[in-house]
């Protein structure tokens, strides 16, 4: 990573998410709570539609950060809110979800690090909150 600055932007990252996705995810992390899944039981609760998983959305975002970084080892906190679900259609285009990301500060030392401003975004609306991450840069 060259060197970092104030203001610096990076992205955007698009990341389409479907309905196999869901469930991917669901078996992968064992989470099978039937609003990833069940239509029906989502209506039922008060959703638009079946969501995608909070810490799938999360961990889209940090892939944002960790590409940007070059090295997962230099992500050193991160965390976010859950704001709003991504609702995900069952079509084959799914629901697309743009990540940004900005150097808000740059300490001094060795290594400096960074505090960096993660956006995310469903159908123009913010989806996390709140998601900050801290990178030793060179």
């Amino acid at each position: 990573m060259s060197t970092v600055t104030k203001g610096e932007e990076f992205g955007p990252l698009e990341v389409t998410v479907t309905r196999a996705n869901l469930v991917r995810y669901a078996g992968a992390s064992l989470d099978f709570n039937p609003i990833h899944w069940n239509e029906r039981f989502a209506h039922e609760v008060g959703l638009p539609d079946v969501i995608a998983h909070g810490m799938l959305t999360m961990a889209f975002a940090g892939s944002l950060v960790t590409d940007w970084a070059g090295d997962p080892g230099k992500v050193l906190e991160y965390g976010v809110r859950f704001t709003r679900p991504v609702p995900v259609p069952d079509d084959a285009d799914g629901a697309t979800v743009t990540f940004t990301g900005k150097v808000s500060e740059v300490s001094e030392g060795s290594p400096a690090i960074a505090k960096v401003l993660i956006t995310a975004k469903c159908q123009g609306q913010t989806v996390l909150g709140k998601a900050v991450a801290r990178v030793a840069v060179d």
